[in-house]
């Protein structure tokens, strides 16, 4: 059994600190609140290290710790949503847009503040936060939410999972049930992605992003299904279907004095682009949804921080 005393706490919490990142992500639906989960657990770890007694592993500990600081941080905050979330999309491409600062929206998670050494486990990490399954996973309760995640994400035994929730053994196959249940009824296989390839998803974004700063419609319709959806964070106002999205962008791109920079990325998985303004400064993080060979749905999150937690500059080179 690993010890405290054998391995310095800060060691083995930098160890695991991807896998507490993503795991306190899936809880919270927030890169930022995510960002402060972990470190709580750490400070908590810290002050609590003393009574470790070794019954379980470090990082087993550290994610009790993080899974406990989530649930405490959630009990009294509304579930984050995506614009879709909220009912049906706008019809008219030429509806106001506004801003609704009100609402609790769901962030995404920049594939770059996920460094961990292993490949594999971090391709596990970055499969395991799909902006679709985030999305999903908000309609949970959180205790259904947490039970779901660590049986299924960690594979932890209802036992430990009991342990960790402070509830019986039977109440944790009931909070299961519960939870895989909803999801079920939230048709979330539905929306299940295949494995990405890499290469595929990079063309394909080329020729979006390319497109994108040219303003050139036709040649996004190429790269998008028929369904396609456009959503912007923190619009409530969203759109479905290209005989309103591609109206919708035409009237973006017509707009006086618009430009945009892209830069290619990725966030939650997926294929994604960062855009600067007429300023160069930035401005927007997309992440985009592959399906057969094409994107079917492109979410906008207008937050500077974003772009420059995904690794890139906050204003390009003139």
């Amino acid at each position: 059994m690993t010890s405290v005393a054998s391995v310095p706490l800060h060691d083995e919490f930098e160890l695991v600190r991807d896998g507490l990142l993503a795991h306190c992500y899936r809880m919270t639906g927030s890169y930022q609140d995510a960002e402060d989960a972990v470190q709580e657990t750490y400070l908590r770890a810290v002050r609590g290290v003393a009574g470790f007694e070794g019954r379980s592993s470090i990082r087993t500990w550290l994610y009790r710790i993080a899974t406990n600081t989530c649930i405490t941080a959630l009990a009294h905050r509304s579930r984050r949503v995506l614009p879709a979330g909220l009912g049906a999309p706008a019809t008219d491409p030429g509806v106001r847009v506004y801003s609704d600062e009100s609402i609790a929206w769901l962030e995404p998670l920049p594939d770059a503040v996920l460094h961990h050494d292993e490949p594999g486990e971090t391709v596990v990490l970055r499969e395991s936060v799909r902006l679709a399954l985030i999305a999903a996973l908000q309609y949970l309760p959180v205790r259904q939410r947490a039970a779901l995640l660590l049986r299924e994400v960690l594979s932890w035994s209802a036992a430990e999972i009991a342990e960790t929730l402070g509830v019986t053994v039977p109440a944790v196959k009931s909070l299961l049930q519960r939870a895989r249940r909803r999801l079920d009824e939230l048709d979330l296989d539905g929306h299940r992605l295949e494995p990405p390839d890499l290469e595929f998803e990079r063309a394909l974004l080329d020729r979006y992003l390319t497109a994108f700063e040219a303003g050139d419609s036709a040649a996004i319709r190429a790269v998008i299904h028929d369904d396609f959806s456009l959503e912007a964070v923190p619009h409530p106002v969203w759109f479905k279907g290209v005989h309103v999205c591609i109206p919708f962008l035409e009237r973006v791109f017509a707009t006086p004095g618009w430009k945009i920079r892209l830069l290619p990325t990725r966030a939650n998985g997926q294929p994604a682009m960062a855009g600067y303004d007429s300023d160069l400064r930035a401005d927007c993080l997309w992440v985009l949804t592959v399906v057969d060979g094409r994107f079917t749905r492109a979410t906008k999150f207008e937050n500077p921080a974003l772009v420059t937690a995904a690794g890139l500059p906050a204003r390009l080179p003139v």
